[in-house]
């Protein structure tokens, strides 16, 4: 059975099915009395809405309104070094630093979310990305 997380998303985000990325809380969230629920998301993670509650609220940051959703930890795909991608080993993960943003792993390679140095779990090696400027990455599956 998948854990389910009760968090808020901005109203245009509460939809079944629809994932993001946590980008981690701003200033503003540090007073407002739903920042425990709002914040209990790992920075860098990627998650799913699967179910969607009743439940709106005023948000100071977006000036909007936000839901009460449930959501999953879903797995990414990124781009690390070769030497780096086995299964089931933890590593610090290093963006490409290219500027190649038309490739179709640039998004992999430089993922939002994922920091520099950050420390990662790749589940699955998925193949050798193809990479312009030459750099030896592989596709793996992260957490």
């Amino acid at each position: 059975m998948t854990d389910k997380i009760l968090t808020l998303v901005g109203e245009d985000d509460a939809v079944v099915g629809k994932s993001f990325v946590f980008m981690g809380g701003q200033i503003e969230c540090t007073a407002c009395s739903f920042n425990k629920i709002c914040l209990n998301l790992e920075k860098g993670q990627k998650y799913t809405v699967i179910n969607v509650r009743p439940p709106v609220h005023d948000c100071d940051l977006t000036e909007g309104k936000v839901r009460v959703v449930e959501v999953t930890k879903t797995s990414r795909s990124v781009c690390v070094e070769k030497k780096y991608a086995i299964d089931g080993s933890f590593i610090t993960f290093f963006p490409s630093g290219c500027g190649q943003i038309g490739c179709k792993h640039y998004h992999q390679c430089n993922p939002d979310g994922v920091d520099s140095e950050q420390k990662v779990k790749i589940d699955v090696v998925e193949g050798k990305a193809e990479c312009l400027i030459g750099q030896n990455r592989n596709v793996v599956t992260i957490g």
